[in-house]
């Protein structure tokens, strides 16, 4: 999958922002040069990368991709996260969840937005089964919404907890 040229990328939001926000769970964002591989990709550039507790993008990477990866980061249990490098792995709820809660996240940097984000990840080609994110999100996500709540990654109110999984 490819980027389209309209979704928003890391050079449109405050760095510090992404950086505080990531902070949060305790995750490192590296910036990477223009040109540079983007460290464990699992698409390929300019799509985000993951290794072990480190989120690697570059000015081109869309936003919807580093909250994605860092939603896997946030998601896996402690011995996944250890070995993390590139594919993070995880069933379809776990996905699901993910997807979830980068929407969720997207509400935590000033610019972005779950509405903004739905329609970036719409743009990249994210597949849910009503057709799209916004449809999803409000209509059939309530096993990702419950699979988060369950393991205390989101809190009743539907806001994040700021905690990586543990088991």
């Amino acid at each position: 999958m490819t980027a389209s040229r309209s979704v928003l990328t890391v050079a449109d939001v405050r760095f510090s922002k992404l950086v505080e926000l990531l902070g949060r769970f305790g995750l490192s964002l590296r910036l990477l040069g223009d040109d540079a591989p983007i460290t464990g990709s699992f698409w390929g550039e300019p799509e985000a990368g993951i290794v072990g507790r480190s989120v690697f993008v570059r000015l081109d990477t869309p936003v919807h991709s580093l909250l994605h990866e860092t939603c896997h980061v946030i998601c896996m249990n402690e011995q996944r996260r250890a070995g993390l490098e590139r594919d993070a792995g995880g069933d379809d709820i776990e996905e699901a969840a993910v997807c979830y809660l980068q929407v969720v996240l997207a509400d935590y940097l000033p610019g972005v937005g779950r509405d903004r984000l739905m329609r970036d990840m719409d743009a990249w080609g994210y597949s849910f089964r009503l057709g799209s994110s916004r449809a999803w999100f409000d209509s059939d996500a309530e096993d990702a919404r419950a699979w988060l709540l369950e393991r205390k990654l989101l809190i009743e109110a539907g806001t994040p907890a700021f905690v990586l999984r543990k088991s």
